[in-house]
């Protein structure tokens, strides 16, 4: 969504300088986690966890690394194709690593809780209480965003807006031609 008299190249920039906010919240969670699951191996009782958990640690790490990689991905991706006029594309392809980053650090999340609660109570305790936080995350990461999202673009901007907007869409089209 473009906002009134805004050119494509502001709503880029705009675009991408929104979703590098979002991932310094994300990366600052991630990161810590990682550094504490990192830790785990090491610690004095490790070695007294179930064949189980050991599973599940090592599904919580690799998900936690893969969760890393993606969400500092844009950073590295900007660096590499800086001036290169490929804004539109990063911007996009930023905004997909950002959704695999975010899916693998809910598994971690959930990994995590599934590792501590079956440490601290049981597995059964375990299982219930990560499913329980696996749906939490779902329901206001994923559903109430869905459904709170616009069917369509026209369906999110006011009519002003439309109009600006088809009349910067016009604009940019000329330009081109």
């Amino acid at each position: 969504m473009s906002h009134p008299g805004e050119t494509e190249r502001e709503r880029l920039n705009r675009n991408f300088h929104e979703l590098l906010q979002e991932l310094r919240v994300a990366q600052t969670g991630v990161q810590i986690l990682f550094a504490f699951l990192l830790t785990m191996a090491f610690a004095a009782r490790f070695h007294e966890i179930s064949d189980f958990d050991r599973i599940v640690y090592v599904i919580t790490l690799m998900a936690t690394a893969c969760a890393t990689a993606l969400l500092i991905a844009p950073v590295s991706y900007h660096r590499l194709v800086f001036r290169r006029g490929m804004k539109e594309r990063l911007v996009r392809d930023a905004h997909l690593l950002a959704q695999g980053g975010l899916a693998f650090l809910l598994l971690a999340m959930v990994g995590s809780v599934m590792l501590a609660v079956d440490v601290v109570v049981g597995i059964r305790a375990g299982l219930i209480i990560s499913g329980v936080v696996a749906l939490w995350f779902i329901v206001f990461w994923y559903l109430i965003p869905a459904l709170n999202r616009p069917a369509t673009i026209q369906d999110a901007v006011g009519p002003q807006e439309q109009k600006g907007a088809v009349s910067q869409a016009k604009r940019v089209g000329e330009s081109q031609e």
